[in-house]
C-alpha cells in the first residue's frame, strides 16, 4: 500500500489532527445508532497508547456553511465518552494554545468542520487553520473520502498524514476485493435503477468474472431482451444503455446474470397474494417483486465456486415480506461460504448493510462497509481525493 499508517508514524507527545465520521443519526437530542462512533474507537485508543493527543474533525448534518445550533457535534459527546470511556474535551473555536493546554492524555473533538463554507470548497486557508492545530494528520473517515474538502484532503498535504485503523481496515478490503482479488470474482448489484449504477456496471463487468443482477434494475435489463415485465418498476428508456453493458460484458468474458424465474404480485404490500412465474411470463396486470427459488439456486452455485464477492443492493423487494426470500437466501449462502473461508466477501452501500443486517448474515461477511457514497465511487474506479492525498 502506497500510504501510511498510524504503526509507521512517531506520535509521542504529538498532536494528532484526526478525521472522524460520527455523523450519527439523532432523535430528540440523543444518539439512536452509535456504529459510527464505536468504529473510530480502535485509532483513538491506538494514538492514546502511542503518547499522542487526539484532536477530532468531523461533519454533522449538512448546515451548508452556516452554523446550525442543532447540527452541532457537542450532541455526540455524551456518546463518544461512554464508548471511549474517557472524557471529552469539546472546543467551538479552536486554536493550538487551547489544545496545548490540554492535558497530554485528552480527546478534544472541534465543531462540525462544515459550520463554515471554507470546508467544502477546499479552500487553503482553512487547510493551513486546521494543519496548525496538529503536529501530524490522520484520516480515518473512508465514508468522507471522495470528497476533496480541506479535512479530508487539503490538511493531508500539509502534514505528516496516515490512515486510521477503520480507514487502513477498508481501504484493505477493498484491495483485496476489486484491486488484486482471488478470481473468480462474483458481483451482485441490486437496487431500484440502472440510472443511477451506469458507471458501477460499466466498470464491474470489465473486472469480474459473473455480475447478478437483481431489484428493479433487473427488470430493466429484462425488458431490454424484449420481456414483457408487467407493471414492474422499469426504466424502460434505460434499455438501450442495458443492452450495451450487456454487449460490453461478452465482450469481457463476463457473465451476466438476471432472474429466470420471479415472484410477482399486483400491489405493493406485505404478504400480498404472489406466484412465481418464468421470468417471461409476467401477467400483463403484476409486478415483479422478487427473484424465484430458481434464479436463487444459480446464483448460489456461482457462490460455490466464487473466491472473491463483492455486494451492493438487494435482489428484491427486501423490505417487505415475502418479498425478501431470494436476498436472505443469497446473503445467508455468503455468509456461510465467508464463515468457512472460503470466500473473501465485501459489501457497502445504505440499503445492502440493512438488507444484510435483516437476513441476519452481515456478522459472517468479511467486511462490511458503512461508506455509502465513498464505497459506490471506488467500486465505480473513481480516485478517491481523500486516499489519494494520504499517497502524496
Amino acid at each position: 500500500m502506497a500510504w501510511k499508517t498510524l504503526d509507521d508514524m512517531d506520535l509521542n507527545a504529538k498532536i494528532v489532527v484526526t478525521r472522524v465520521d460520527i455523523n450519527v443519526p439523532v432523535d430528540d437530542g440523543k444518539v439512536t445508532d452509535a456504529t459510527r462512533i464505536e468504529r473510530i474507537k480502535p485509532t483513538i485508543d491506538d494514538i492514546l497508547a502511542k503518547g499522542g493527543k487526539p484532536v477530532l474533525l468531523a461533519h454533522f448534518g449538512r448546515p451548508k456553511g452556516k452554523y446550525v445550533p442543532e447540527m452541532s457535534l457537542r450532541i455526540t459527546v455524551p456518546t463518544l465518552e461512554s464508548v471511549l470511556g474517557r472524557p471529552v474535551v469539546f472546543i467551538e473555536k479552536p486554536n493550538r494554545e487551547m489544545i496545548d493546554a490540554e492535558a497530554a492524555d485528552a480527546v478534544i473533538l472541534i465543531e462540525n468542520t462544515r459550520f463554515t463554507d471554507m470546508e467544502e470548497k477546499n479552500d487553503p486557508m482553512m487547510a493551513k487553520f486546521l494543519a496548525s492545530l496538529g503536529d501530524v494528520y490522520c484520516n480515518d473517515a473512508f465514508s468522507a473520502a471522495h470528497r476533496a474538502h480541506a479535512s479530508t484532503e487539503g490538511i493531508a498535504h500539509l502534514l505528516p498524514s496516515c490512515a486510521g485503523r477503520l480507514m487502513q481496515a477498508e481501504l484493505t478490503a477493498l484491495e483485496k476485493a476489486l484491486g488484486h482479488p482471488q478470481r473468480p470474482v462474483v458481483a451482485v448489484v441490486g437496487g431500484a435503477k440502472v440510472s443511477t449504477k451506469l458507471e458501477l456496471l460499466g466498470n464491474l463487468v470489465a473486472k469480474v468474472d459473473h455480475l447478478v443482477i437483481g431489484g428493479g434494475m433487473a427488470n430493466t435489463f429484462l425488458a431490454a431482451q424484449g420481456i414483457d415485465v408487467g407493471k414492474s418498476l422499469a426504466e424502460h428508456d434505460m434499455t438501450g444503455t442495458a443492452s450495451e453493458i450487456m454487449d460490453k460484458a461478452k465482450s469481457a468474458g463476463c457473465e451476466i446474470i438476471l432472474p429466470s424465474d420471479v415472484v410477482v404480485a399486483r400491489e405493493f404490500a406485505a404478504n400480498a397474494a404472489n406466484e412465481t412465474v418464468a421470468a417471461d411470463a409476467c401477467p400483463a396486470d403484476a409486478m415483479i417483486l422478487d427473484a424465484g427459488p430458481v434464479s436463487v439456486a444459480k446464483i448460489s452455485s456461482v457462490l460455490d465456486g466464487a473466491k472473491t464477492l463483492i455486494w451492493n443492493g438487494p435482489l428484491g423487494a427486501f423490505e417487505i415480506e415475502p418479498f425478501d426470500a431470494a436476498t436472505n437466501a443469497a446473503a445467508a449462502k455468503a455468509a456461510d461460504l465467508s464463515k468457512a473461508g472460503s470466500l473473501v466477501s465485501v459489501a457497502g452501500g445504505g440499503d445492502t448493510v440493512a438488507a444484510l443486517n435483516k437476513a441476519g448474515a452481515a456478522d459472517d461477511f468479511t467486511y462490511i462497509s458503512t461508506a455509502g457514497g465513498a464505497f459506490l465511487e471506488w467500486m465505480e474506479g473513481k480516485t478517491l481525493p481523500g486516499v489519494a492525498a494520504l499517497e502524496g
